[in-house]
């Protein structure tokens, strides 16, 4: 496959340089994370904003002029601060309770609970609820540590360190294959048997809930070219498109977004406080510009009014393009891009209470285009990036 020079829409330019003038952080640091040459970051700088904060189009989101009294992000901060605190005190309860009702019970567990605890309890009292007797206890610790306890060591210090580095997104299996990127040779069931005994574990799944499409209309409806056959050879031969809403303080706000079927990769977004077809058309011309697909792509979608309406359809003929498109009412026809979103509220949108439009499109845009694409592997690509894949595939 050709490689072609990359292209990137105003919105992207606009997100860019704002995460730039919000972060603080280095520019070299923002351009690496982001994928681009710090040479373009500035210069969009320039272009955009002339040093200062960039200006958004009229209609968009977050136009309002920041207030002086940053109280309501930093509120929410102290929320979800205090939140997991309170996590981490009933999950040391949880565990010290599982433990005390179990019949698999040993020395070390006494030093694991005392020093998860903020404040350390008495070692008669831990060997008192552990069940464990405080002479083994003593007993156990004056031995010389094994070559197996020292290995495990090593490995949990590098099991946190990949956890924390993904935000806590990590279960055993991703962690799993990063250890194994590295060069580490360990069974996939040794990590998993640490990381519930000390506690580490992924992000809490709640239910995922799918945005409603109307689709109660009389434009033209495409047919079902896909048929739950979710499989591409090639990068940029089959695109699904969707959209969710995320609530902010401001009230929701709706996101727009292409995934490329064979890699994964989110090619194509857009964040707007509206679900007119503007929102998807901005989609799948920055998917258009970055990607220049050949002719014959299948663009598959609901059935909603924004993807059946005239402006949309004559921009996927513009691209000769062919327009799929789900079931009525059937989200498993479109189980790839589901999939993306449902990932979306698990590790981002649950985590997170936004004030303003502004603080969601910050996350959303570090998500999508610093995380997703270029550092979080995926299971259905064998353990690498949608970075990764699209550049296999090339």
């Amino acid at each position: 496959m050709a490689k072609t020079r990359r292209a990137f829409t105003p919105e992207f330019k606009r997100e860019a340089v704002a995460l730039l003038e919000s972060s603080g952080r280095p520019q070299m640091q923002i351009a690496a994370e982001l994928g681009i040459q710090p040479s373009m970051l500035r210069q969009w700088r320039a272009g955009l904003v002339g040093g200062s904060p960039p200006q958004r189009a009229a209609g968009s989101p977050g136009t309002a002029s920041a207030s002086p009294v940053a109280s309501p992000s930093d509120q929410a901060a102290e929320i979800a601060r205090l939140r997991r605190e309170l996590d981490r005190t009933r999950m040391e309860r949880d565990v010290l309770k599982k433990r005390s009702a179990s019949s698999q019970r040993c020395p070390s567990d006494v030093r694991l609970h005392r020093a998860a605890c903020e404040r350390p309890k008495p070692v008669r009292l831990m060997c008192r609820v552990l069940e464990v007797s405080h002479s083994g206890y003593y007993d156990w610790r004056s031995r010389p540590e094994s070559a197996r306890s020292a290995s495990n060591g090593r490995l949990l210090d590098d099991v946190r360190r990949i956890h924390a580095g993904h935000h806590r997104r990590y279960g055993s299996p991703r962690v799993h294959a990063a250890l194994q990127a590295e060069g580490r040779t360990v069974g996939r069931g040794r990590v998993e048997r640490l990381m519930r005994r000390h506690g580490i574990r992924a992000l809490a799944v709640r239910r995922f809930r799918p945005c409603t499409t109307d689709s109660r209309h009389d434009l033209p409806i495409a047919a079902n070219l896909l048929k739950q056959q979710f499989s591409a050879a090639l990068p940029n031969t089959v695109w699904l498109a969707d959209i969710t809403y995320l609530p902010t303080g401001e009230g929701w706000l709706y996101l727009a977004a292409v995934l490329d079927l064979a890699a994964r990769k989110i090619v194509g977004w857009s964040m707007r406080k509206h679900m007119r077809t503007e929102l998807t058309s901005a989609a799948l011309m920055m998917a258009t510009q970055r990607q220049r697909p050949a002719a014959g792509l299948i663009c598959h979608s609901d059935r909603g009014s924004q993807y059946a309406a005239e402006a949309y359809r004559s921009q996927l003929a513009d691209m000769k393009a062919t327009p799929s498109m789900s079931r009525t009412g059937c989200c498993y026809d479109n189980a790839p891009m589901e999939s993306f979103f449902h990932t979306l509220e698990v590790e981002l949108v649950h985590q997170r209470r936004w004030a303003t439009w502004d603080e969601a499109r910050r996350d959303l845009f570090v998500y999508i285009e610093g995380y997703y694409n270029r550092q979080r592997i995926h299971s259905a690509l064998g353990y690498i990036t949608p970075e990764q894949a699209e550049r296999n595939a090339s």
